[in-house]
């Protein structure tokens, strides 16, 4: 359908998108996964992005990644019977209205939760109905990136149907900008979301102990505390060898998540007693070589943990007070705890969490939101109690702050009746 301006016109409220096509992983090293159609036949043209990506070095959760938010578009344009190849700026346009106002599917099997609901314990919001405004975001990044591959290969639209936002007309690039500050991604994608600002949250010291005691074994002990000592992400921890740990040093290598660089972190004297007490609880059965795995499963055969079973070790211990904490936010306790230290430079806390800049570290000097909470309520206490004092008469006068007979015969020089 042709609108009054003659900008094509599609029913986005009758539209229906079919759960038609998956993404599969693979054993394969030089592909580890693939984006099959309707017919089950692999698109060749997003194994030759993935195949980009992985030329590039990005990571097996990236490629992942990609390949799921490039199934969302061609399943919209499976449904609107659009090839890739010939998808212009209208199908980008209906796209990104389409994803900002479709319910998310639901997975089969997961728990019922209200939608946005806040925890009682924690404060976070739990996942809303509607796909996130990041979740957006990342897709127009994906789907942009996707198309410039192609336009560059020439295997392509010869136009970017998720093109950037319109420059100023006859205007010069960066002509406000302040010399002051650092240039950054000034020219973003024209469906790109705004997204806010996020405070990163931390587990309060005192919720933190009660999580720990919901934990049920050593090796569980031993994962939360060097994830709450070093700052390091999850995988990059769940990635660890045999060979990373010297308790001597107190030290234990990762490999970084974006970089990939190889970095050793000090961990409390408690992570690695409690790593020590779940070593001598496996004894011989599994390898316990330099080049082993140090995480393992504790159910059925060995097997070397993954994100996902160690995600749902914490989620267990998180169900035992009714929070929602995450894995990354034992991150952002260890963040808080060591910028917070007046005794240690930020600069020292930026290389331990390995962020690239220092604007990125900054975050966490800013206070917890309970901590700006308590901070006015005590305020506005105060407030109260001040009132009330300036209310109350002052010393020897009698109620209602009135001046003594007496006192006023003495001032004026007249008897005092």
């Amino acid at each position: 359908m042709i609108g009054d301006e003659g900008v094509e016109q599609r029913d986005l409220i009758t539209l229906v998108v079919d759960d038609v096509g998956s993404v599969v992983a693979t054993d394969v090293m030089w592909e580890p996964y693939r984006l099959l159609g309707p017919d089950g036949e692999v698109l060749g043209c997003v194994a030759g992005f993935l195949h980009e990506l992985q030329a590039a070095g990005r990571s097996t959760a990236t490629q992942r990644s990609y390949a799921l938010d490039l199934l969302r578009w061609f399943r919209f344009l499976w449904a609107v019977g659009v090839s890739w190849g010939q998808a212009t700026r209208c199908e980008a346009r209906d796209f990104c209205r389409w994803l900002a106002l479709v319910d998310k599917p639901r997975r089969s099997g997961t728990v019922t939760r209200p939608a946005g609901a806040t925890n009682p314990v924690t404060g976070k919001r739990s996942p809303g109905g509607k796909y996130a405004p990041s979740t957006l975001a990342h897709s127009e990044t994906v789907l942009r990136t996707f198309y410039a591959f192609h336009l560059e290969a020439g295997t392509g639209p010869i136009v970017n149907p998720f093109p950037l936002v319109r420059e100023r007309a006859g205007g010069r690039a960066h002509a406000h900008h302040n010399p002051m500050e650092p240039f950054g991604n000034e020219r973003s994608g024209r469906y790109r979301p705004r997204l806010a600002q996020r405070v990163p949250r931390r587990i309060p010291d005192e919720r933190f102990n009660q999580v720990f005691a919901q934990l049920r074994s050593d090796r569980d002990r031993a994962l939360v505390a060097f994830w709450v000592s070093t700052g390091a992400r999850a995988a990059e921890l769940l990635g660890a060898r045999g060979g990373d740990v010297d308790p001597g040093q107190q030290l234990i290598t990762v490999v970084r998540k974006g970089s990939r660089a190889v970095q050793a972190l000090p961990a409390s004297v408690d992570a690695f007693v409690w790593l020590r007490l779940y070593q001598c609880s496996l004894g011989s059965s599994v390898p316990a070589g330099p080049d082993d795995p140090l995480w393992w499963t504790s159910r059925g055969k060995p097997r070397p943990l993954t994100y996902h079973a160690a995600r749902a070790m914490f989620m267990r211990a998180n169900q035992g007070l009714g929070a929602n904490w995450s894995l990354h936010d034992l991150r952002h306790t260890a963040a808080y705890r060591m910028a917070r230290d007046p005794l240690l430079p930020l600069c020292d806390v930026q290389w331990v969490l390995g962020h690239v800049h220092l604007s990125t570290t900054q975050l966490y000097l800013a206070p917890a939101p309970s901590e700006v909470i308590a901070e006015v309520l005590a305020h506005q206490r105060r407030l109260v109690d001040e009132a009330e004092l300036r209310r109350q008469p002052p010393p020897g006068a009698p109620d209602g702050g009135q001046y003594r007979p007496e006192s006023l015969a003495t001032l004026f020089d007249r008897p005092s009746r």
